[in-house]
């Protein structure tokens, strides 16, 4: 093949490097995902089923672990929601409106990325512990929020709010406001426009916001461990379980309780990769749909 037949092909091929460039990259890609992701998954299934699926099964009946999982599940449904609404409310205002304040906005929605989790429990522990600021006030009316449920949704509502705000701003942006303003000018009101509107636009990036803010929600260690407490099946998540079972020697159980959450890592990377083959498959189909031809001027 002639040289420059080569700079053709490899133009062709998006890259303009010699193939041994290219296949040493994606050799060094595939061994970090097998030494970072596929092996930890290994031997955390190994682990989990090494003295039998009947031993795997008998950890995850354990009352304690059902009180995780299901605290778990119940910390999950209550954050997600809450974030949603804030997320979907943040981004609108930030991409779709210029107003006072935008910039603090926008600055506090990445917070919780500049914060240690560990940091983020400890402001809660200040605000509504015993000694806190709220302490006494919440004590003398029986109300419990550190070392109970309703502290571990706080900071798991803290650590995720971003998620889905982070998905939706540089997409809210990236589309503008023609097809808002075009729907109000024809009589639509606020809450048809979004519905109708936006909501239609950003669902795929909103859907992926959701699913990565519950994987996070589900796995969230620093900010819980502070303010859970660490009573035995009360306010123990998964995560936290897990931490007790290896500390007590329990390596097995300790496992199977891990594989659940590498089960949800795996889960929602198969939904994310769903997602965006969904995505990208609608937008070429939009891409392909023929233009449409200007109207005929009628016969005088």
């Amino acid at each position: 093949m002639s040289a420059p037949q080569k700079v053709i092909r490899r133009a062709n091929a998006g890259t303009t490097e010699a193939p041994w460039v290219r296949w040493t990259l994606i050799g060094i890609a595939l061994l970090f995902m097998f030494l970072f992701l596929i092996l930890p998954l290994a031997a955390v299934a190994t682990e989990a089923l090494r003295k039998g699926f009947g031993a795997y099964l008998e950890a995850l009946k354990e009352p304690d672990a059902w009180s995780a999982i299901r605290l778990t599940l119940i910390t999950a449904a209550i954050a997600v929601p809450l974030n949603l609404v804030f997320g979907v409310a943040a981004a609108w205002a930030i991409a779709k409106f210029e107003f006072r304040g935008k910039a603090v906005l926008t600055t506090l929605v990445d917070l919780p990325f500049a914060v240690s989790p560990v940091v983020a429990g400890l402001i809660y522990v200040l605000v509504f512990g015993a000694q806190g600021w709220f302490g006494p006030w919440l004590a003398a009316h029986d109300i419990k929020i550190i070392f109970a449920v309703p502290g571990i949704v706080l900071a798991t509502v803290f650590v995720t709010f971003p998620f889905i705000a982070r998905e939706l701003i540089p997409l809210m942006q990236a589309q503008g406001t023609d097809e808002e303003q075009a729907a109000i000018v024809l009589g639509a009101t606020g809450w048809q426009t979004f519905w109708r509107v936006t909501l239609p636009n950003i669902k795929w990036g909103l859907l992926y916001g959701v699913i990565l803010c519950n994987a996070r929600a589900m796995g969230e260690f620093g900010a819980v461990s502070v303010v859970s407490g660490h009573i035995r099946g009360q306010t123990n998540t998964m995560p936290l379980h897990v931490e007790v079972l290896y500390n007590e020697y329990q390596s097995v159980a300790a496992f199977a309780v891990a594989s659940l959450l590498a089960i949800l890592a795996v889960v929602t990377l198969v939904i994310k990769s769903v997602i965006e083959w969904r995505h990208e498959r609608e937008m070429k189909a939009i891409a392909e749909l023929p233009p449409e031809r200007p109207p005929e001027p009628s016969a005088a």
